[in-house]
């Protein structure tokens, strides 16, 4: 009876053990219609800037992840719903997103860009007054086209949608995160020959990319913030722009 109890002791233990060694995993959101930083590649796996980060920052700080996409739409909502853990999926850090979203240090700085056809000439949205400007709904490009005077907004649910509406005729310009819109024209042989990037819009201030999670889940925020941390001091951050931003 003694040894029988020894031995299932001596076995709980064990579990009990690898259990606790085992890595925490977590599920990573993403809208993956969004190159370089996250999309589908031609063998339906999601890849990208964003996507190598996660995946570093994942390795530095001892986690696992499981990736998933997610339309752009209901990405906040899912994270609401415990659907997922982190959101990596160029999020944009504002005040406004802070009231319900907890972010991790910013991981990418970006800027908001006009593409236009080639038989506009514009320096910035002050020159597209009375013409329609796509961008995808929800996002910072969005809401600078918004509040561009004059200027007709029209929304898509992927900016790849808005692209192509331009190329059609239908708009006479998207705005978008400036590593996509680039991204758009030169992976397409017929955008790089019927658009140009008119211009880097101006902005008030810095805008950046951060990792979102569940409003109040600062444990996991300081796991994000120490894998960002090594991500960076290591040189791989750097490398990984090299690899998809080209710079």
């Amino acid at each position: 009876m003694t040894r029988t109890l020894l031995l299932g002791l001596t076995l709980f233990m064990a579990l009990t053990s690898s259990a606790l060694a085992a890595p925490q995993k977590f599920v990573v959101a993403h809208d993956a219609t969004w190159p370089p930083m996250e999309y589908m590649d031609e063998n339906r796996k999601i890849v990208g800037y964003s996507v190598d980060y996660i995946d570093a920052v994942a390795k530095e700080a001892g986690f696992e992840v499981e990736h998933k996409s997610v339309a752009w739409e209901g990405i906040f909502a899912g994270l609401a719903t415990k659907k997922y853990d982190i959101i990596s999926s160029s999020v944009t850090i504002t005040d406004e997103r802070k009231k319900i979203l907890d972010f991790s240090n910013p991981y990418y700085e970006v800027r908001q860009a006009l593409v236009v056809p080639n038989t506009i000439e514009a320096k910035g949205l002050e020159d597209m007054k009375g013409k329609e400007v796509g961008s995808q709904i929800g996002t910072t490009g969005f809401m600078a086209v918004k509040a561009a005077p004059g200027v007709k907004s029209k929304s898509y649910d992927e900016i790849g949608m808005a692209m192509a509406a331009m190329a059609a005729g239908r708009i006479q310009g998207v705005v978008a995160d400036d590593s996509t819109a680039k991204n758009f024209i030169l992976a397409n042989p017929e955008y790089a020959k019927s658009m140009k990037l008119a211009a880097i819009l101006p902005a008030a201030e810095p805008e950046y990319y951060g990792f979102a999670v569940e409003k109040g889940n600062k444990q996991l925020v300081e796991l994000l913030n120490k894998g960002i941390a090594a991500v960076q001091a290591k040189g791989i951050e750097a490398e990984l722009r090299k690899k998809w931003i080209g710079k």
